[in-house]
């Protein structure tokens, strides 16, 4: 059934049966529920050419990604967020602009973006402290929604972050627990919001027990397997190797459990390892019992709730941030153990 077809059988405007399903806010609730029952009965599924004339929307969605180096979302984690959010846009009949670029192109992409018209928002991935990017959108008057956020300037934008510093404050209070004192931590690029925040609860709860810091023992690099494996190599073979290792990705934590075992060494006996687990739809961290002691939380859900937020943004028009801090789920898995005497 098409638009016209729909409009005749309800007695309404194609504009009208547009904007109800967008969700715009001029329309009735009683007359939204009543084009979207029909949309459903009929099996409609909007033409985004048509959609796009009668809202004057791009209905799309930008995802501008910068290809540094160290960026730390051109990864499977990334794939699962995509996949997320991916669901939403389609549920709502928007399409995603994924835009690949080099550093330096990226103010003058989101520019572009504004310019042109090519996208009703964004979402903004891997936030730096105190992130130029969104006082820039706030300039163009451009939608959009942080996965993370930034320290600085927190409350005036929308965003969806898991809480990474009482995230990793637990897991190592975890292994302070177990018995163990020398905890190395390999964390992520510490230029990034969420690396710096989980240093700060790993710190924090090494001080509250008494114990200082130790730099020897702290690690922050692109969260690769063979980061992971290269460092783990590296301190096992010390003279004063750790007892436990705490990982901020489950890639890297498989890093260490290869320099672990070819070591000689028995994960979770000999050495203990807490993860950060993004609960990925793929590379699945054990069955019934997880192999890795971790920090849940799922990236595609998340990807899910940021497109939700975005879209019910541009739908009504209401500039009040929305912000969500989810907590992360402590999972016990065969990685960790009690300290060796």
């Amino acid at each position: 059934m098409n638009l016209k077809t729909l409009s005749e059988k309800l007695g309404l405007s194609q504009t009208t049966i547009s904007r109800a399903l967008n969700d715009y806010p001029e329309v009735s609730e009683a007359t939204r529920q009543r084009v979207k029952a029909a949309a459903l009965k009929y099996n409609y599924r909007p033409n985004t050419r048509a959609q796009r004339l009668a809202t004057g929307r791009a209905m799309a969605i930008g995802h501008v990604i910068p290809m540094s180096n160290n960026q730390e979302m051109v990864n499977p984690i990334f794939g699962d967020f995509i996949a997320g959010a991916g669901e939403s846009y389609s549920k709502a009949g928007y399409d995603m602009l994924l835009s690949v670029v080099q550093d330096k192109d990226e103010e003058a992409t989101y520019r572009a973006m504004a310019s042109k018209g090519s996208v009703d928002g964004v979402i903004v991935h891997g936030p730096h402290k105190n992130d130029p990017r969104i006082k820039l959108l706030q300039e163009l008057g451009l939608p959009f929604v942080v996965h993370g956020r930034s320290m600085g300037d927190e409350t005036s934008y929308s965003w969806l972050d898991i809480n990474n510093g009482r995230s990793f404050q637990r897991a190592t209070n975890l292994l302070l627990d177990l018995g163990h004192k020398r905890i190395a931590l390999l964390n992520g690029d510490e230029t990034m919001d969420f690396a710096a925040r989980r240093r700060s609860g790993y710190e924090d709860a090494l001080r509250k027990r008494g114990f200082a810091p130790d730099s020897t023992l702290t690690f922050s690099a692109e969260m690769t397997e063979q980061f992971g494996y290269e460092t783990a190599k590296r301190l096992l073979q010390g003279m004063r190797p750790p007892t436990a290792i705490l990982v901020s990705s489950y890639i890297t934590a498989i890093g260490v459990r290869r320099a672990i075992g070819r070591a000689g060494l028995m994960l979770g006996r000999d050495v203990s390892v807490v993860t950060h687990d993004d609960d990925l739809s793929y590379l699945r961290n054990g069955d019934d019992i997880p192999s890795f002691t971790a920090t849940r939380s799922s990236v595609r859900n998340a990807g899910r709730r940021c497109a939700e937020i975005l879209l019910q943004s541009i739908a009504t028009g209401n500039g009040q941030p929305v912000q969500e801090l989810w907590e992360t789920e402590l999972m016990l898995g065969d990685s960790t153990g009690p300290a060796p005497s």
